[in-house]
């Protein structure tokens, strides 16, 4: 449609005169307007943009081949070498004033552009200990895994497995793990005890392994996994019987993680039975120790636990009116703990069912006979 210079209006192709009415102008001014509007918006950022790239940047990231990104403050001190030996003297003269960052980044570098030369194992170590020292234990361990598959001929390998370990017992106690190496996030006996199987693959019978098995063992108990912490000591028990303190103390722990399952709510008389099994392998094996002593106390708690569950379970057959069972479970009580107040009442309750029994059997003999 479009509208004639006298104002009336033409639809179709036929009508030429025309001009548009003030209301067109107004439209097509606003659509002209918005799109100048825009191009100058965009050319006024594109103009700040470029500005501001021909001005140093006082924080840059910058990325290097075979290096990755790195942070490089603004006027920082410079600590890039072109030789290995170099590189790594820088980052010892870091270490030594106390300012690991830059040390931690200098030995990185020596590792990443020369792994291959003699300064490598050197590096990887100091940036072990100058994560060590800002307290980001877990990468620090890390570090010093890498370290030891990597260079496995590194000189001071007892030192870094001997770190480790000092590391994992710091988790062990509760120490938190960070959440990216920064936020205390939480306490895990889980990454704990990969970290001590780690140590122990590392050097199975280094002067830390034995610890560190039973550790794990340790750790499964704060866990609540019973079952698993007496796995770990009995390894223990088994791997290094040649250190006879070693193998005595796991032997000692597995009969209390036994104790421990045993008391959990669904009791459970064959764990009891394993925990006296172990704690007699015990007192058997290191009639010496001073620990034997109570772990006949536990032995003999354990034998009164099994008496009065079966005395139970006897009593419960005898209401039923099972007395074949009952006195099975009667017997029981009396074979687990003979001098128990339990024993003394199942020898009563054996009488009473064996003289019903016979009456019974008198009485149904006399029935026959008639």
């Amino acid at each position: 449609m479009w509208i004639r210079a006298d104002g009336r209006k033409c639809i179709g192709t036929g009508c030429h005169e025309w001009v548009c009415s003030p209301f067109l102008d107004l439209v097509l001014g606003l659509r002209y307007g918005r799109a100048m509007i825009r191009w100058v918006t965009v050319a006024a950022l594109a103009a700040i943009c470029l500005i501001l790239c021909s001005v140093d940047c006082p924080a840059p990231l910058t990325f290097r081949a075979g290096e990755g990104w790195s942070y490089e403050p603004f006027g920082g001190e410079k600590w890039r070498r072109t030789r290995a030996k170099d590189q790594l003297e820088v980052a010892k003269a870091f270490f030594d004033k106390k300012r690991y960052g830059l040390a931690a980044k200098s030995a990185r570098r020596t590792v990443k552009v020369w792994p291959l030369s003699d300064y490598a194992p050197q590096a990887q170590y100091l940036l072990g200990r100058a994560y060590e020292e800002r307290s980001m234990d877990e990468r620090a361990f890390k570090e010093y895994q890498v370290l030891l598959e990597k260079y496995p001929k590194v000189d001071n390998y007892p030192e870094v497995l001997q770190r480790q370990f000092e590391i994992a017992n710091r988790f062990l106690a509760g120490q938190w793990f960070k959440l990216w190496g920064y936020v205390p996030f939480f306490p895990s006996m889980e990454r704990t005890s990969e970290m001590y199987e780690k140590l122990i693959r590392n050097g199975p019978y280094s002067s830390v392994a034995s610890q560190s098995q039973l550790n794990i063992g340790t750790a499964r108990e704060k866990q609540h996994e019973y079952l698993k912490a007496v796995k770990a000591y009995e390894k223990a028990a088994d791997r290094y019987h040649d250190q006879p303190t070693v193998a005595a103390d796991a032997l000692y722990r597995a009969g209390l993680a036994y104790n421990k399952q045993a008391k959990t709510a669904e009791y459970d008389q064959s764990v009891a039975g394993l925990a006296i099994n172990t704690f007699g392998d015990f007192a058997a094996l290191h009639p010496n120790d001073p620990r034997v002593v109570d772990a006949n106390e536990i032995v003999s708690s354990l034998k009164s636990e099994q008496a009065r569950g079966n005395f139970e379970i006897a009593r419960y057959y005898a209401k039923k009116r099972r007395w074949d069972a009952a006195l099975i479970y009667y017997n029981e009580v009396i074979i687990k703990d003979p001098n128990s107040a339990y024993a003394q009442n199942a020898k009563k309750k054996l009488e009473e069912i064996k003289l019903q029994k016979a009456t019974r059997d008198k009485a149904a003999g006399g029935a026959k006979i008639r």
